[in-house]
């Protein structure tokens, strides 16, 4: 029982007077006349306190921009695109409609049910972001798996400028090899000019480094004076763009009846780049496209003095067989090198550059054999006329 309706019948039913109310129950004497009056002509129900609530807001969102945010929802949702408070901002102030705020828009989308909460999202805080200054000084490339109709696995390659999230290339293919990797690269070079540094994950088709070897997409590097980073083992969140761009591009893809054909998935994700690159405003560039953010402003170049060189030989220690043999892996693949049987069981530092392999024993440093690096050949004899000494690399280095 409020505590108006207390007053009213401890007056009435129990005889209290309304000086010794007022001083009860700390209220004016022209109070309890007022709720006496009240309660003489509504009853118990006129007692209760009434809402203040205005009748009208003049600020309130009209029905039909919520009418609109919530078809501009169902039609972003639908093409597979974000559809986030954010982004249905940016198509409302694009399409001259007054703009709610983020808060306003995330209520009706609430109030609409289209929002399912999700408590154990990891909030954005919590991340530690990383940006590019400049467009082209880093390019993200990795590639994700998609299925055509027919139950076909089929691989996708892209290639993503880091400081503006710009999809500068996409493909589809049936598998992701070295020659693809080069082959899209250089479609981005012409296209782009050249970037300063790229960031990939260590899978082979990027780099050999963590089987002590180094493939033709290194070497195009190196001769371009390229910078090439590789994220950690195991640690796909340095890629975290690259990885977060897969998901953005699965929607789009889901949204879309399945493809026959890798010819129709690519043009699906033409499409895609397309709208990406030019119509879908990201949160990172201040609500920009890629598009407007990769334009705007001067574009990074490589600086060849700044590229570590280390890559340009390398140096691998083994032991030659029975038969004066030693294995190296190049480009992924096995090769052989016949050292001679004379230099069988011999402990030996094999140095390795991009034309040539040269076998030194490791006590004497007497060159034991050179070879020409042929990958087109499984066996690399012994093209070495003059026997020497290796004097380019010091005693405790061998």
């Amino acid at each position: 029982m409020s505590k108006n309706r207390v007053i009213v019948h401890q007056i009435r039913d129990a005889g209290l007077t309304v000086t010794e109310a007022a001083q009860r129950y700390k209220l004016s004497r022209q109070r309890i006349y007022q709720l006496l009056k009240a309660y003489d002509t509504g009853g118990d129900e006129a007692l209760e306190p009434r809402s203040r609530r205005p009748h009208s807001n003049s600020r309130a969102t009209s029905e039909a921009i919520a009418g609109l945010i919530v078809s501009l929802r169902l039609k972003l949702t639908d093409a597979g695109l974000d559809a986030g408070p954010l982004t249905i901002q940016y198509h409302l102030a694009k399409a001259g409609v007054q703009v709610p705020s983020t808060s306003t828009i995330r209520r009706i989308l609430h109030a609409q049910g289209l929002i399912v909460p999700d408590p154990k999202k990891r909030p954005r805080s919590s991340y530690h972001r990383f940006q590019a200054e400049q467009p082209n000084e880093l390019w993200q490339s990795d590639f994700t798996e998609d299925t055509l109709a027919n139950g076909q696995k089929v691989e996708i390659i892209h290639w993503i400028d880091d400081h503006s999230r710009y999809l500068l290339h996409c493909s589809v293919h049936p598998v992701i090899t070295t020659d693809i990797v080069i082959k899209t690269f250089t479609r981005c070079l012409n296209a782009y000019g050249a970037p300063q540094s790229t960031l990939t994950d260590n899978g082979t088709v990027y780099t050999t480094r963590l089987l002590k070897g180094i493939n033709r997409f290194e070497k195009l590097l190196l001769t371009l004076g390229i910078q090439q980073k590789n994220g950690r083992p195991n640690h796909p969140q340095t890629q975290g763009k690259v990885e977060r761009f897969h998901r953005t591009e699965h929607l789009w893809v889901k949204a879309h009846p399945k493809a026959q054909s890798i010819e129709e998935l690519q043009n699906i994700l033409d499409d895609f780049q397309r709208v990406y690159n030019t119509e879908r405003p990201h949160r990172s560039l201040d609500r920009k496209t890629p598009n407007e953010w990769y334009h705007r402003t001067l574009k990074a170049r490589p600086q060849a003095w700044k590229v570590t060189r280390d890559r340009d030989f390398r140096i691998r220690h083994d032991r030659t067989d029975a038969a004066g043999k030693v294995t190296l892996r190049h480009d992924g693949v096995l090769h052989h090198l016949g050292v001679r049987k004379v230099n069988a069981r011999k402990k030996v530092v094999m140095i390795i550059d991009l034309q040539e392999v040269i076998v030194v024993e490791a006590e004497t440093r007497n060159i034991l054999s050179r070879h020409k690096i042929d990958p087109s050949r499984n066996y690399w004899p012994d093209i070495q006329k003059i026997p020497g000494r290796w004097p380019g690399i010091p005693d405790d280095t061998l």
